[in-house]
């Protein structure tokens, strides 16, 4: 009795076209929900002509129209503001503060805020806009 014996030979070619569709729908997915990890607090900045700057190294405070104070998008009592920062500060070491205001908060508003940081030894502060669009 022979038996069968099957001629199991090595494919040369590689066949990437299930590989390139996973691609495509992840790449998809990742374009339409990018914007949405991006939400945080809804605040109107105030335009300038600057530049933006990366804060996403520093801790960014920012202060809605209702004057609520948020630090890196939780909301923080005005009572335990300093504090918070303080400790905040600590945990990540030393780290820039970046200040990000609705354009109808008042401008004592922002500097209370401001009194309050350099208070705590923070020296460095930077205010956040939105840059000016050019036609």
């Amino acid at each position: 009795m022979r038996r069968f014996k099957r001629d199991y030979r090595p494919m040369a070619d590689i066949n990437i076209t299930n590989l390139v569709d996973v691609m495509l729908v992840l790449l998809i997915v990742f374009m339409i929900s990018a914007p949405m990890m991006q939400a945080g607090v809804d605040i109107a900045l105030p335009k300038a002509s600057e530049s933006p700057v990366d804060v996403s190294t520093g801790i960014v405070i920012s202060i809605d129209k209702n004057q609520k104070v948020y630090i890196d998008n939780y909301e923080i009592p005005a009572a335990s503001f300093e504090s918070r920062l303080k400790t905040i500060r600590d945990q990540k070491k030393f780290r820039q503060i970046y200040i990000r205001a609705d354009r109808v908060v008042p401008y004592g508003t922002v500097i209370e805020l401001m009194g309050k940081i350099k208070k705590l030894g923070i020296e460095n502060v930077g205010l956040i806009t939105e840059p000016e669009t050019r036609l």
